[in-house]
Protein backbone atom coordinates (compact mmCIF):
# COMPACT_ATOMS: atom_id res chain seq x y z
CA UNK A 1 0.00 0.00 0.00
CA UNK A 2 1.66 3.39 -1.08
CA UNK A 3 0.59 6.82 -0.14
CA UNK A 4 0.52 7.77 -3.31
CA UNK A 5 0.32 6.73 -6.88
CA UNK A 6 0.94 8.82 -9.44
CA UNK A 7 -0.16 7.96 -13.29
CA UNK A 8 1.46 9.83 -15.29
CA UNK A 9 5.44 10.59 -15.15
CA UNK A 10 5.82 13.34 -17.28
CA UNK A 11 6.17 17.28 -15.85
CA UNK A 12 3.35 17.68 -13.88
CA UNK A 13 3.65 14.25 -12.33
CA UNK A 14 7.24 13.86 -11.36
CA UNK A 15 7.13 17.63 -9.80
CA UNK A 16 4.40 16.07 -7.80
CA UNK A 17 6.14 12.83 -6.78
CA UNK A 18 9.17 15.42 -5.53
CA UNK A 19 7.42 17.05 -3.36
CA UNK A 20 5.77 13.95 -1.69
CA UNK A 21 9.38 12.24 -1.95
CA UNK A 22 10.79 15.39 0.25
CA UNK A 23 7.75 15.07 2.26
CA UNK A 24 8.66 11.06 3.16
CA UNK A 25 5.63 9.89 1.45
CA UNK A 26 5.53 6.59 -0.57
CA UNK A 27 5.05 7.02 -3.74
CA UNK A 28 5.03 5.07 -6.84
CA UNK A 29 4.68 6.53 -10.40
CA UNK A 30 3.31 4.39 -13.09
CA UNK A 31 4.32 6.40 -16.86
CA UNK A 32 3.67 4.90 -19.58
CA UNK A 33 6.50 7.50 -21.57
CA UNK A 34 4.58 8.88 -23.70
CA UNK A 35 4.13 12.67 -23.10
CA UNK A 36 2.23 15.53 -25.30
CA UNK A 37 5.10 17.37 -25.74
CA UNK A 38 7.05 14.25 -27.56
CA UNK A 39 7.03 15.25 -30.70
CA UNK A 40 8.96 19.01 -30.49
CA UNK A 41 12.56 18.53 -29.97
CA UNK A 42 12.72 21.89 -27.99
CA UNK A 43 10.85 23.26 -24.85
CA UNK A 44 10.47 27.11 -24.48
CA UNK A 45 9.26 29.69 -21.93
CA UNK A 46 10.62 27.37 -19.22
CA UNK A 47 13.18 29.52 -17.35
CA UNK A 48 16.34 28.13 -16.51
CA UNK A 49 15.75 25.46 -19.19
CA UNK A 50 14.74 27.92 -22.36
CA UNK A 51 15.40 25.48 -25.31
CA UNK A 52 16.32 22.18 -23.96
CA UNK A 53 14.93 19.11 -25.60
CA UNK A 54 12.07 17.33 -23.61
CA UNK A 55 13.21 14.09 -23.35
CA UNK A 56 16.36 15.52 -21.62
CA UNK A 57 14.43 17.34 -19.32
CA UNK A 58 12.58 14.57 -18.57
CA UNK A 59 15.58 11.86 -17.92
CA UNK A 60 16.98 14.67 -15.51
CA UNK A 61 13.52 14.95 -13.77
CA UNK A 62 13.47 11.47 -13.44
CA UNK A 63 16.74 10.89 -11.83
CA UNK A 64 16.38 13.62 -9.50
CA UNK A 65 13.06 12.52 -8.03
CA UNK A 66 14.46 8.86 -7.87
CA UNK A 67 17.28 9.84 -5.44
CA UNK A 68 14.54 9.87 -2.88
CA UNK A 69 14.35 6.52 -1.46
CA UNK A 70 10.31 6.64 -0.84
CA UNK A 71 9.96 6.85 -4.55
CA UNK A 72 9.21 4.26 -7.19
CA UNK A 73 9.10 4.73 -10.74
CA UNK A 74 8.16 1.48 -13.07
CA UNK A 75 7.92 2.26 -16.30
CA UNK A 76 4.34 0.70 -17.30
CA UNK A 77 0.74 1.75 -19.06
CA UNK A 78 -1.92 1.76 -16.58
CA UNK A 79 -5.06 0.46 -17.43
CA UNK A 80 -7.86 0.57 -15.35
CA UNK A 81 -8.48 1.98 -11.65
CA UNK A 82 -11.11 1.46 -8.86
CA UNK A 83 -11.55 3.23 -5.96
CA UNK A 84 -12.57 1.23 -3.18
CA UNK A 85 -15.94 1.82 -0.51
CA UNK A 86 -12.97 2.30 2.68
CA UNK A 87 -11.43 5.25 -0.21
CA UNK A 88 -8.77 3.39 -1.16
CA UNK A 89 -7.57 2.97 -4.45
CA UNK A 90 -6.46 0.16 -7.19
CA UNK A 91 -4.47 0.46 -10.11
CA UNK A 92 -4.23 -1.99 -12.94
CA UNK A 93 -1.50 -1.85 -15.60
CA UNK A 94 -0.47 -4.09 -18.62
CA UNK A 95 2.10 -5.96 -17.64
CA UNK A 96 3.06 -5.09 -13.97
CA UNK A 97 0.10 -6.37 -12.08
CA UNK A 98 -1.43 -3.92 -9.49
CA UNK A 99 -0.97 -1.35 -7.09
CA UNK A 100 -2.44 -0.09 -3.96
CA UNK A 101 -2.47 3.44 -2.58
CA UNK A 102 -4.56 5.76 -0.20
CA UNK A 103 -4.87 8.64 -2.57
CA UNK A 104 -4.51 9.16 -6.59
CA UNK A 105 -2.74 12.11 -8.55
CA UNK A 106 -3.58 11.77 -11.79
CA UNK A 107 -1.58 13.38 -14.27
CA UNK A 108 -2.41 11.55 -17.50
CA UNK A 109 -2.50 14.50 -19.56
CA UNK A 110 -4.08 15.14 -23.18
CA UNK A 111 -4.08 13.44 -26.44
CA UNK A 112 -4.08 15.72 -29.80
CA UNK A 113 -6.56 14.79 -32.28
CA UNK A 114 -4.59 15.36 -35.70
CA UNK A 115 -6.43 15.24 -38.93
CA UNK A 116 -5.51 12.49 -41.08
CA UNK A 117 -3.80 14.50 -43.73
CA UNK A 118 -0.86 13.38 -44.97
CA UNK A 119 2.08 15.00 -43.60
CA UNK A 120 0.48 16.97 -40.74
CA UNK A 121 1.91 14.14 -38.23
CA UNK A 122 5.38 14.18 -39.39
CA UNK A 123 5.46 18.25 -39.02
CA UNK A 124 3.58 18.35 -35.61
CA UNK A 125 4.91 20.30 -32.77
CA UNK A 126 7.95 20.97 -35.42
CA UNK A 127 7.02 23.05 -37.85
CA UNK A 128 3.22 22.60 -37.71
CA UNK A 129 2.42 24.17 -33.74
CA UNK A 130 -0.26 25.28 -31.38
CA UNK A 131 1.07 28.12 -28.99
CA UNK A 132 2.79 31.34 -29.73
CA UNK A 133 4.90 31.68 -26.46
CA UNK A 134 5.92 28.19 -26.78
CA UNK A 135 7.24 28.29 -30.43
CA UNK A 136 6.48 31.86 -31.69
CA UNK A 137 9.74 33.52 -31.50
CA UNK A 138 12.11 30.90 -33.41
CA UNK A 139 9.22 31.61 -36.07
CA UNK A 140 8.77 35.26 -36.10
CA UNK A 141 8.27 37.31 -39.10
CA UNK A 142 8.42 33.96 -41.32
CA UNK A 143 4.85 34.07 -43.62
CA UNK A 144 2.78 32.23 -41.15
CA UNK A 145 -0.40 30.00 -41.25
CA UNK A 146 -3.24 29.55 -39.94
CA UNK A 147 -5.27 25.84 -39.27
CA UNK A 148 -8.80 27.05 -38.01
CA UNK A 149 -12.13 27.79 -38.15
CA UNK A 150 -15.15 29.38 -36.67
CA UNK A 151 -15.35 32.76 -34.41
CA UNK A 152 -12.35 31.57 -32.50
CA UNK A 153 -10.02 32.73 -35.22
CA UNK A 154 -10.64 36.16 -34.49
CA UNK A 155 -8.88 35.74 -31.28
CA UNK A 156 -6.05 33.99 -32.73
CA UNK A 157 -5.16 36.26 -35.76
CA UNK A 158 -4.81 39.17 -32.95
CA UNK A 159 -2.48 37.15 -31.09
CA UNK A 160 -0.34 36.25 -33.95
CA UNK A 161 0.13 39.53 -35.87
CA UNK A 162 2.27 40.34 -32.68
CA UNK A 163 4.61 37.49 -34.35
CA UNK A 164 3.79 38.00 -38.12
CA UNK A 165 2.26 40.02 -40.14
CA UNK A 166 2.36 38.06 -42.84
CA UNK A 167 -0.74 35.65 -42.18
CA UNK A 168 -3.20 33.33 -44.53
CA UNK A 169 -5.89 31.34 -43.16
CA UNK A 170 -6.83 28.27 -44.47
CA UNK A 171 -10.34 27.27 -42.51
CA UNK A 172 -10.17 24.09 -44.86
CA UNK A 173 -13.52 24.28 -46.23
CA UNK A 174 -15.99 26.94 -45.92
CA UNK A 175 -15.69 29.54 -43.59
CA UNK A 176 -17.97 29.15 -40.43
CA UNK A 177 -17.34 33.07 -38.86
CA UNK A 178 -19.14 36.35 -39.51
CA UNK A 179 -18.58 39.73 -40.91
CA UNK A 180 -16.31 40.71 -37.68
CA UNK A 181 -13.82 38.50 -38.56
CA UNK A 182 -13.99 38.66 -42.35
CA UNK A 183 -13.41 42.31 -41.84
CA UNK A 184 -10.60 41.71 -39.82
CA UNK A 185 -8.22 39.68 -42.32
CA UNK A 186 -9.15 42.59 -45.08
CA UNK A 187 -8.24 45.09 -42.49
CA UNK A 188 -4.72 43.13 -41.78
CA UNK A 189 -4.41 42.04 -45.80
CA UNK A 190 -4.39 38.38 -44.35
CA UNK A 191 -6.09 35.72 -47.44
CA UNK A 192 -8.54 33.22 -46.60
CA UNK A 193 -8.11 30.11 -47.98
CA UNK A 194 -11.36 28.18 -48.09
CA UNK A 195 -10.31 25.29 -50.27
CA UNK A 196 -9.52 21.80 -48.16
CA UNK A 197 -6.06 21.20 -47.73
CA UNK A 198 -4.81 17.35 -49.03
CA UNK A 199 -0.99 17.05 -48.11
CA UNK A 200 1.26 19.09 -46.17
CA UNK A 201 4.46 18.78 -48.09
CA UNK A 202 8.01 18.90 -46.00
CA UNK A 203 11.45 17.95 -45.50
CA UNK A 204 12.33 16.16 -42.26
CA UNK A 205 9.27 17.69 -40.56
CA UNK A 206 10.25 21.13 -41.74
CA UNK A 207 6.90 22.17 -43.47
CA UNK A 208 7.68 23.41 -46.90
CA UNK A 209 4.06 24.17 -48.48
CA UNK A 210 0.46 22.87 -48.29
CA UNK A 211 -1.21 21.29 -51.16
CA UNK A 212 -4.84 22.24 -51.46
CA UNK A 213 -7.27 20.23 -53.01
CA UNK A 214 -7.32 22.05 -56.21
CA UNK A 215 -4.01 20.86 -56.87
CA UNK A 216 -2.81 24.34 -55.96
CA UNK A 217 0.23 24.51 -53.82
CA UNK A 218 0.84 27.23 -51.25
CA UNK A 219 4.81 28.06 -49.76
CA UNK A 220 4.55 27.76 -46.30
CA UNK A 221 7.42 27.29 -43.24
CA UNK A 222 5.30 27.52 -40.44
CA UNK A 223 1.51 26.49 -39.49
CA UNK A 224 -0.48 27.16 -36.00
CA UNK A 225 -2.75 24.56 -35.68
CA UNK A 226 -5.93 24.47 -33.14
CA UNK A 227 -6.97 20.97 -32.80
CA UNK A 228 -9.46 19.42 -30.50
CA UNK A 229 -8.56 17.18 -27.81
CA UNK A 230 -9.47 14.22 -25.59
CA UNK A 231 -8.44 13.00 -22.01
CA UNK A 232 -4.90 10.67 -22.97
CA UNK A 233 -6.41 7.99 -20.59
CA UNK A 234 -9.95 6.35 -19.51
CA UNK A 235 -8.78 6.61 -15.93
CA UNK A 236 -10.65 9.62 -15.05
CA UNK A 237 -13.88 8.11 -16.52
CA UNK A 238 -13.26 5.44 -14.79
CA UNK A 239 -12.85 6.90 -11.25
CA UNK A 240 -15.85 9.08 -12.48
CA UNK A 241 -14.10 12.56 -12.48
CA UNK A 242 -16.47 15.04 -13.50
CA UNK A 243 -15.17 16.36 -17.31
CA UNK A 244 -15.19 19.94 -18.12
CA UNK A 245 -16.70 21.88 -21.25
CA UNK A 246 -12.90 22.17 -21.80
CA UNK A 247 -12.39 18.48 -22.14
CA UNK A 248 -10.20 18.99 -18.80
CA UNK A 249 -10.63 17.23 -15.39
CA UNK A 250 -12.15 19.58 -13.03
CA UNK A 251 -10.27 20.55 -10.21
CA UNK A 252 -10.09 23.04 -7.07
CA UNK A 253 -7.64 25.65 -6.16
CA UNK A 254 -5.26 22.41 -4.78
CA UNK A 255 -5.92 19.68 -7.79
CA UNK A 256 -8.66 18.03 -5.57
CA UNK A 257 -11.13 16.32 -8.43
CA UNK A 258 -14.80 16.11 -7.73
CA UNK A 259 -13.69 12.17 -6.60
CA UNK A 260 -12.75 12.18 -2.97
CA UNK A 261 -8.68 11.24 -2.91
CA UNK A 262 -8.37 11.88 -6.47
CA UNK A 263 -6.01 14.47 -7.27
CA UNK A 264 -5.29 15.78 -11.00
CA UNK A 265 -2.76 18.00 -12.46
CA UNK A 266 -0.91 19.04 -15.75
CA UNK A 267 -2.36 19.28 -19.12
CA UNK A 268 -5.11 16.63 -18.05
CA UNK A 269 -6.42 19.19 -16.09
CA UNK A 270 -4.66 22.65 -16.10
CA UNK A 271 -5.27 25.04 -18.68
CA UNK A 272 -3.26 26.74 -20.70
CA UNK A 273 -1.00 23.44 -21.44
CA UNK A 274 2.76 25.09 -20.20
CA UNK A 275 5.68 23.31 -18.72
CA UNK A 276 6.09 26.00 -15.96
CA UNK A 277 2.06 25.46 -14.96
CA UNK A 278 2.35 21.62 -15.05
CA UNK A 279 5.36 21.59 -12.92
CA UNK A 280 3.71 24.18 -10.50
CA UNK A 281 0.34 22.36 -10.68
CA UNK A 282 2.13 19.05 -9.45
CA UNK A 283 4.50 20.91 -6.63
CA UNK A 284 1.01 22.35 -5.17
CA UNK A 285 -0.64 18.61 -6.08
CA UNK A 286 2.39 17.09 -3.79
CA UNK A 287 2.25 19.27 -1.28
CA UNK A 288 -1.68 19.65 -0.67
CA UNK A 289 -1.50 15.59 -0.36
CA UNK A 290 1.23 15.69 2.08
CA UNK A 291 -0.28 17.94 4.15
CA UNK A 292 -3.27 15.62 4.02
CA UNK A 293 -1.82 12.36 4.55
CA UNK A 294 0.21 14.48 7.53
CA UNK A 295 -2.46 15.57 9.20
CA UNK A 296 -5.08 12.81 8.39
CA UNK A 297 -7.75 14.28 6.61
Amino acid sequence: MFDVLIIGGSYAGLSAALALGRARRSVLVLDGRRPRNRFTPHAHNLLLHDGDAPADLAARARQQVAAYPTVQLLEAQATAATRFPDGSFEVTTEAHGTFASSRLLLATGLRDELPPVPGFAECWGKSVIHCPFCHGYEVADLPTGIWNNGPEVEHQVKMLLNWSRELTVFTNGPATFGPEVHALLQANVIELVETPVAELLHTGGQLTALRLADSRTWPLPVLYARLPWQQASELPAQLGCEITEQVLIRTDASYRTTVPGVYAAGDCAVAPPQLALAIAAGNLAGATLSRELILGA
